[in-house]
């Protein structure tokens, strides 16, 4: 190799160099990674993937919201997926013990229930009361984070809920109620936050009682654990808690 071919050949390999630094592109940091989150973690969490996405070149986030039960049934069903974002700790355990997740998992906000009503509250529902007799109640199913909660309230309260339906989330409680369907829902505050002036919000007495945390973890199927690994920083950091705190979580 001639003098003047390695100068050339090491002047291209620093402005390589530097164009990667210049982008923030790193080798093995491209491509998809999957998120599997709660559903109520939808707004919050697609506002967070498309930052993660802009200070990540080439990087494409993609989410799956639904209930935490259901995630985890899909993630021991062989799912690939790179981070998983429970809205409890049980579900979150459950995983733990299949031996589906890399490590200890995180918690990183919390959530307490709530009652909404459709805007105008046409039923006259003042809480979790006899003025829920004989009116349309929609809660989430037992086994499911928000619905995990609510049956732990209810029995805090000393009170029994007839529920016209159960979901497997809470965003469609949240829906059920927005449109009319029911006359109340029992939601996260994030959801009725979510809600805006489509819904009236009553609140719960000790509902602080039944106070789900938040955890997020790294599954062994992951493809992009790397990256999993600074998605769950961003979440976990002070703009991820900005997010989270400005949608209700943690209060």
């Amino acid at each position: 190799m001639t003098k003047k071919f390695a100068a050339a050949l090491a002047a291209t390999l620093l402005l390589a160099g530097c164009s990667s630094a210049t982008t923030g592109a790193q080798p093995g940091q491209s491509g998809e990674v999957v998120v599997f989150a709660a559903a109520s973690l939808k707004d919050t969490f697609t506002q967070l993937g498309k930052e993660f996405e802009s200070s990540h070149s080439g990087v494409t986030v993609k989410f799956s919201f639904d209930g935490s039960a259901t995630l985890i049934d899909q993630l021991s069903s062989g799912a690939a997926v790179d981070v998983l974002a429970t809205a409890d700790k049980p579900n979150m355990d459950k995983a733990v013990a299949a031996g589906l997740i890399e490590g200890t998992p995180a918690q990183f906000t919390s959530n307490v229930l709530t009652l909404i009503v459709p805007k105008g509250n046409p039923a006259g529902i003042t809480g979790l009361d006899s003025s829920l007799d004989g009116k349309k109640l929609v809660v989430c199913a037992d086994g499911v984070p928000c619905g995990s909660a609510t049956k732990k309230l209810a029995t805090a309260l000393g009170v029994t809920l007839k529920p016209v339906s159960e979901e497997s989330k809470v965003t469609d409680v949240r829906t059920k109620v927005e449109s009319g369907q029911a006359d109340a829902g029992i939601v996260y505050v994030t959801d009725a936050k979510a809600s805006g002036d489509k819904v009236e919000t009553i609140a719960i007495k000790d509902a602080d009682s039944a106070r789900n945390d938040y955890l997020i973890g790294v599954p062994k199927s992951a493809k992009r654990a790397e990256l999993a690994g600074q998605f769950i920083e961003l979440v976990k950091g002070s703009r991820g808690q900005e997010v989270l705190k400005a949608a209700g979580f943690g209060q």
